[in-house]
């Protein structure tokens, strides 16, 4: 293949090639990012890196707190969380927000930043797309545990039985996020399994074992690089990053519906929809730089998740810890403005009543500490982004803390109040959730590619390419099936 086949087929997206030499670093080229990504997948048991196992340990152990946790609540009720009368939604609704905020940031990666054509994204879009699945997940566990008679959980389901009056409330916002969070779910995980593709097909073609050969195979689909496959694959993705669009900007505002429709001080306000959609994207930007700098550091990919991916996505960071900021402040305007009493002594409360605590740990958190990413020294320094954005997702998770709670506790009559403190099962079910969301991403980042490989390919520079000789296969896309041979 000539020099000047591979210009003309880098250069289709119209921007600098210059500009791109950045996003790869070091002397690599089409075999050696295949050989990078591939090597942690393909060592055995005895040679995964340390840290990986201790990790995994942390995180399973945790995983079986979850279990005991949940075992608990099923054979005693829901008595044995913090739960009480006026505050029947406590820490089980407050994680369920949470970790579908943190979904957020891979569909946004993937699906907008590509529609975008902002190459950037390509070395970090494959581990943000499993991070959204597994947060999903992780998301999905509390609305179950929440309906306190899970052995009659089938009631929450459509479907026609002999208690026909048992059928679900179509009008109930909860049930609103049943459809808003599976179709988010689904379109989510074709997207990302339609991107790993070309990549099983190439570990398909490295493998060294009959095992591994064939399990990569089925799931590869008879990926074998064509012209026809890469055509197919191509507008199949597209179709799927513009149905995951404006599912990034409407699971999140029919969560916030579940607040926003109701009459309680604090909740009933318009602003939720946008303020929980830049919340959550917000929180999680700052899972996925939380989680690139351990991943790049166990497998040593900082030649491919290079600083600049972690620079741009702190200065979304920035931008919305700003928005979250300015939604704190008119909310308060808003309360004020709008004269009605008992909406402005729910913001007074959440800021000087007996939650006050909470309330500025989520302001600290959520609206001071990314301003430090203004300055491009700490934007860049591994250190301080890892502190920022593990506050940022302390702060996230107050702020919904604080939403939830403050507005249940104290609502129209001070005869009904009463103070909600969580019960040891409750932060122990919480610790769990991390523990299966950690379970499930350091496996996924052991047995598949957490880059992918094709895309990274498709947007390294000249520099990279010019002189490298494919060798006898045929070389139809970079990164497909084909670049097998190249990487042995």
């Amino acid at each position: 293949m000539t020099t000047t086949t591979l210009d003309n087929r880098f250069d289709n997206t119209g921007e600098d090639p210059t500009r791109r030499t950045q996003l790869i670093l070091g002397d690599n080229d089409l075999a050696s990012v295949t050989d990078k990504v591939c090597e942690p997948i393909e060592l055995e048991a005895s040679k995964t890196p340390r840290a990986w196992w201790v990790l995994f340990g942390i995180s399973v152990t945790f995983l079986g707190v979850l279990g005991a946790m949940i075992g608990w609540l099923f054979y005693e009720g829901v008595g044995v969380w913090g739960v009480n009368n006026p505050a029947g939604w406590g820490f089980a609704i407050v994680n369920f927000v949470f970790w579908v905020g943190i979904g957020h940031a891979g569909t946004l990666i993937s699906a907008i930043l590509f529609l975008f054509r902002q190459s950037w994204r390509t070395g970090i879009n494959r581990f943000a797309e499993a991070m959204t699945i597994f947060a999903v997940v992780c998301a999905l566990v509390f609305p179950g545990i929440h309906v306190g008679r899970v052995w009659v959980v089938f009631w929450l389901f459509p479907f026609p039985d002999q208690q026909l009056w048992m059928w679900p409330n179509f009008r109930s916002p909860l049930l609103w996020d049943v459809f808003a969070v599976g179709t988010y779910f689904t379109v989510s995980l074709l997207f990302w399994y339609m991107g790993l593709l070309p990549d099983l097909a190439t570990l398909r073609d490295r493998a060294k074992n009959r095992v591994r050969e064939l399990a990569y195979g089925v799931f590869a689909l008879g990926w074998r690089g064509s012209n026809r496959h890469w055509l197919r694959y191509e507008r199949a993705y597209l179709i799927l990053a513009a149905l995951a669009t404006p599912l990034v900007l409407s699971v999140h505002s029919v969560v916030s519906f579940d607040f926003a429709v109701s009459q309680l001080p604090g909740w009933h306000t318009t602003i939720f929809p946008p303020y929980f959609v830049a919340g959550a994207i917000f929180s999680g930007f700052a899972m996925v730089v939380f989680l690139a700098v351990i991943a790049r550091r166990i497998y040593g990919l900082e030649e491919i998740i290079t600083i600049k991916h972690l620079d741009n996505m702190n200065r979304i960071i920035l931008a919305t810890g700003s928005m979250v900021g300015y939604a704190y402040g008119i909310e308060f305007f808003i309360a004020w403005y709008g004269g009605n009493k008992f909406e402005t002594f729910a913001f007074l409360n959440r800021a000087f009543g007996p939650y006050a605590w909470a309330y500025w740990i989520m302001v600290s958190c959520n609206v001071i500490t990314p301003q430090l990413f203004w300055f491009k020294k700490i934007r860049t320094s591994i250190p301080a982004m890892m502190v920022i954005a593990f506050f940022v997702n302390v702060g996230m998770w107050f702020e919904r803390f604080v939403i939830v709670i403050s507005s249940l506790t104290g609502d129209f009559l001070p005869s009904s109040w009463d103070m909600y403190w969580p019960s040891w099962v409750d932060i122990l079910t919480l610790l769990g959730s991390f523990g299966l969301f950690f379970t499930l991403f350091l496996l996924f980042i052991r047995w598949l590619p957490m880059v992918a490989m094709a895309e990274v390919k498709s947007v390294m520079s000249r520099g990279h390419l010019v002189g490298h000789d494919p060798g006898p296969k045929k070389l139809d896309r970079p990164g497909g099936a084909s670049m097998a041979g190249v990487a042995r």
